[in-house]
């Protein structure tokens, strides 16, 4: 959903076209009321905070609406932002208990209170979107609100409360705007965020304008953002090349961002650590062809994570070993661990052990236009098929409905991005595993849960990494889910446009409010 860390990314800047003293310039009066237009090809699945769990929707949420808590770029523990303070009562880490910032005020001009922040919070539990975020919430037993504090009561000792309350699913609505029991369906937004939200056009364009009420832990509101949202890579290029946008992000075609150099005229490259992850999930439910774990553990035997990293993206990401990334606590290798090299031998074995019909048949879904989706799947499909022992059919869904196809079992296998929700290893646990996940492969293990449960105890993360290996090597072994690669975050801005290296770090808070004229 949602893409962090626990270590500081390390960030290559690359000046090009002017010198370093040029980022001291300071942006002229005309420049003030100026839009940056900024390209990406995510895309929004709704602009209503209960029913989205994708990079696309959190980012603009980190810019409409305010939790009660934040990141700071590189942050590993959260900030009040919409909250003055928040911290556990007890050390039972059962009750959570927070401060409403005073002066909040929605574009209504109605005050924000505590009430609203249990609506929100109630909400989202209610609605309990197919593809919203309740899942995140899946400790959460209570919400009550007093005055300017806001109580919330766990049904399980969570210490990854606190970041959880910080993503999209902590987003506060206006309660007299947004249904209590369905989802808002206009184009339309009331937050208390950095921006407002002037005009929205789905699939092509939201217009930000600086919330002039904002206050929280944003310094200052940013210049006029005008976000355009383009159908594939390809178009983003295209766009970018014509100069019709001034920034571009997630995500220019693979053989572009490999092909980015420090001495380009007119543009400034930022270049980024990631943890943002790519995985391939498989339906495990009894009807499925992939059902039998040893028809899932066969294809963990041929998939080449080094050819996919090398040929379809060209270098610009990482082969992934695991459920949990590098420069995340508690990463291991345990795919590498279990299936040391590829074997198509050892992959007839087990499929002779089912007893399945040669080759195996199943559908291979992808959300089109997303990055480099069709290449990835046209890849994996001929190396399962170059054995003789599979054979895939490979199908585009447009994002929404890829979204809905996914959580409704329609799909064999999916390839699906995931941008962590916080800087914690439990955002690779939960939603991508375990029996409530968002994922919903309908893969349920009670010991895995347990292991999830359990690694939520520890106030010090770096207790619950043998949680996590266990979890990892549990995954290893049913194999829900194959790891693909990690990414890297690439932002490119024209020579006239400041704090791109901030707009984005893989932790889906999308800091619009940090670029500027120079």
């Amino acid at each position: 959903m949602r893409s962090v860390r626990m270590r500081i990314l390390a960030t290559l800047l690359v000046l090009a076209a002017v010198g370093v003293g040029g980022w001291q310039l300071l942006p002229s009066q005309q420049d003030e009321n100026r839009t940056i237009t900024v390209g990406t090809t995510d895309a929004v699945t709704s602009l209503d905070p209960a029913g989205a769990y994708d990079a696309g929707s959190w980012a603009l949420f980190s810019n409409v609406y305010q939790s009660l808590m934040t990141f700071e770029p590189g942050g590993v523990a959260p900030e009040p932002d919409a909250a003055q303070s928040c911290s556990f009562a007890g050390t039972d880490l059962k009750t959570y208990r927070c401060e409403l910032r005073s002066g909040l005020t929605f574009p209504s001009g109605r005050a924000m209170t505590a009430q609203d922040v249990k609506y929100s919070f109630d909400r989202v539990k209610r609605i309990k979107s197919d593809v919203g975020p309740s899942s995140l919430l899946s400790t959460l037993a209570s919400v009550s609100a007093s005055g300017r504090t806001v109580t919330f009561r766990l049904s399980s000792p969570d210490a990854t409360f606190p970041l959880k309350v910080a993503t999209g699913a902590g987003a506060i609505v206006d309660r007299e705007k947004y249904p209590a029991d369905a989802l808002r369906t206009d184009n339309a937004v009331d937050g208390t965020g950095p921006y407002t939200l002037s005009a929205y056009t789905k699939e092509k364009e939201a217009v930000l304008a600086p919330n002039t009420r904002y206050k929280g832990a944003v310094k200052g509101t940013g210049r006029p953002v005008e976000l355009r949202y383009y159908a594939d890579a390809d178009a983003l290029d295209s766009a970018w090349k014509a100069k019709r946008i001034d920034v571009a992000t997630r995500t220019l075609p693979p053989e572009v961002l490999a092909g980015l150099n420090a001495a380009d005229p007119g543009q400034r490259v930022s270049e980024a650590d990631s943890s943002e992850i790519r995985n391939l999930y498989f339906n495990t439910r009894k009807g499925s062809p992939l059902h039998d774990v040893r028809v899932r553990q066969a294809m963990a035997w041929l998939i080449d994570r080094e050819r996919l990293a090398a040929t379809v993206y060209k270098g610009t990401v990482d082969p992934l070993f695991s459920l949990i990334p590098t420069g995340i606590t508690g990463h291991t290798t345990s795919f590498f661990d279990t299936y040391p090299k590829l074997s198509a031998p050892k992959a007839r074995v087990l499929l002779s052990e089912a007893g399945v019909s040669l080759p195996v048949r199943f559908t291979y879904g992808y959300g089109a236009g997303r990055g480099a989706g069709a290449e990835e799947a046209a890849e994996i499909k001929r190396q399962l098929e170059s054995t003789g022992l599979f054979k895939v059919t490979v199908k585009g869904y447009e994002w929404t409905d890829f979204q809905k196809r996914w959580a409704s079992g329609k799909l064999d296998a999916y390839a699906v991005g995931w941008v962590a929700d916080f800087p914690d290893p439990d955002t690779y646990g939960g939603p991508l595993v375990g029996s409530d996940g968002t994922m919903n492969t309908g893969y349920s293990d009670k010991a895995v849960d347990r292991l999830i449960t359990a690694s939520q105890q520890y106030a010090d993360r770096s207790e619950a990494t043998k949680d996590f290996r266990l979890l990892q090597e549990a995954v290893a072994r049913d194999v829900p889910v194959i790891p693909l690669w990690q990414a890297k975050e690439y932002v490119v801005a024209s020579e006239e446009v400041g704090g791109g290296q901030y707009l984005s770090d893989g932790t889906g808070v999308f800091r619009l409010w940090r670029l500027t004229w120079i």
